[in-house]
């Protein structure tokens, strides 16, 4: 029957969408629901890649920007940027994926349920938003995703004081912003107002910028942000927020108890994202959850029969489960294999590379130097700057550094992080390293080719062994 499915997918994310594919791939008959007029989900519609689109402009700016270095002749004007043209040029990047989405799902024989997905009792998924209808499935998939969140006293009006969602649609630069939170939404956003010609303050309530990365990286960044005029107060909280008709004002308490006042256009909160599952009907299906979490086992079972979860919406019980899109994707791609009768790929969790867009770039996958010791290994560190190499010079791209966290006792790579040009790429290399139990050596012996920023890694692996050749 037309409404019977192998699986039904509620949700059409980076988590979604590839777990219909491979299901579908498998010989499984699967539909997605998804209520969104394109799909893609946050990633491809107002997350990854529209802020990357924006980072990429900043990127070019900054290139036109030292135009007679480059040798470039440009007007008689200082370059400046163009908000129409850079959302013109980010609709149609979006446009593209979001179709090659939907040519995936007629390729693969997968149904677009447009609408919005309530469990409905065993097996059974209720579509609404359109004519409603009642879907049946063997299994179901909750991908439903996450959403911004503000924090308690900040009162989000989606016109001065507001979210990522907004910021990515912005037509004109703002004189001022202030951004809170420093995570990677935070100091990406920084990154591309900066650049574009806005007064940049970011407020972060821990003690360092980006405080899940590696210390060291995150000294690094706040070293670049001050060469680049980017202001930041950490181990400070923002306790109210008003908005104006013409900008915002913050309440700041400071790290030694004292308040200040901040003013600015705009305050854009990046405090981070929680899980989708209004009207999901989660808590009369029977489903475990945890602060708005649906809970999950290792194979992202959730606690109703046939009835699994994977993405930004889960939890395992425990925190630290990281809201990234190529996890999500990495979850639905093992979670289809194992509902079409194959042996299921436990994911480790602590080779799930990330990846931050700011200026400089900064890359990392394993275990922080912190987090090593703290498991009881003795650890032994190699570092190595960009600024050394000859790629990074012609380049003009010199800030940062390769960051090697190693055990002693069997050479096993444990962590790699890093923070300068091509970061975001070159930690493909070490976590293909982690991934495959690599030593020191092994990334010592494996000859990185010259002149490239992958030399990085190499010359980091030999500084761990206290041999850097170029340092």
């Amino acid at each position: 029957m037309a409404n019977q499915y192998d699986v039904i997918i509620i949700g059409a994310g980076t988590g979604g969408y590839p777990t219909a594919i491979r299901a579908a791939q498998l010989g499984l008959k699967a539909a997605v629901i998804e209520r969104q007029k394109t799909l893609g989900g946050t990633c491809l519609n107002w997350g990854c890649i529209p802020t990357k689109a924006l980072l990429e402009h900043a990127h070019a700016l900054k290139i036109a920007q030292g135009a007679k270095e480059w040798g470039l002749v440009l007007g008689p004007d200082p370059p400046r940027i163009d908000m129409n043209q850079v959302q013109t040029r980010k609709d149609k990047i979006v446009t593209v994926l979001t179709r090659g989405v939907e040519y995936l799902f007629k390729k693969n024989g997968i149904d677009w349920i447009k609408g919005s997905g309530r469990l409905a009792g065993p097996g059974k998924v209720e579509v609404t938003g359109g004519e409603t209808q009642l879907l049946t499935a063997r299994q179901i998939v909750v991908a439903t995703g996450s959403s911004a969140l503000s924090v308690p006293g900040i009162d989000l009006d989606r016109k001065r004081i507001i979210t990522s969602d907004e910021a990515i649609f912005m037509r004109e630069v703002p004189k001022s912003i202030v951004v809170m939170g420093s995570g990677p939404i935070g100091v990406e956003f920084a990154t591309v107002f900066k650049r574009f010609g806005s007064d940049v303050t970011i407020v972060e309530l821990l003690p360092h910028l980006v405080p899940l990365e590696d210390e060291t990286i995150s000294v690094e960044l706040e070293k670049a942000f001050k060469k680049q005029g980017i202001k930041f107060h950490t181990s400070t909280t923002v306790t109210a927020a008003r908005a104006k008709a013409d900008g915002v004002d913050l309440d700041m308490k400071m790290p030694d108890g004292s308040t200040q006042i901040l003013s600015a256009e705009y305050l854009l909160v990046a405090t981070g994202r929680g899980p989708v599952t209004a009207g999901l009907g989660a808590g009369e299906a029977g489903l475990k959850l945890e602060k708005g979490y649906v809970w999950v086992d290792g194979q992202f079972r959730t606690s109703v029969p046939d009835v699994s979860a994977i993405g930004d919406v889960i939890t395992f019980g425990t925190p630290g489960h990281l809201q990234l899109a190529h996890l999500s994707t990495a979850e639905g791609i093992a979670l289809a294999e194992r509902l079409a009768g194959k042996p299921f790929h436990a994911i480790n969790y602590d080779q799930v590379p990330k990846c931050t867009y700011c200026d400089p770039e900064i890359g990392s996958v394993g275990l922080t130097e912190k987090q090593a010791v703290e498991r009881g290994y003795d650890v032994r560190i190699g570092t190595f700057p960009f600024g050394v190499l000859g790629r990074a010079r012609i380049a003009n791209e010199t800030d940062g550094l390769v960051k090697i966290v190693a055990d002693k006792k069997y050479d096993e790579v444990l962590g790699v992080h890093m923070i300068g040009p091509r970061s975001t790429e070159l930690v493909a290399e070490a976590t293909l390293a982690l991934r495959l139990e690599s030593t020191v050596e092994e990334l010592i012996r494996t000859i990185h080719a010259h002149p490239t920023m992958s030399e990085a890694i190499g010359e980091a692996a030999h500084a761990t062994h206290g041999a850097a050749i170029h340092a």
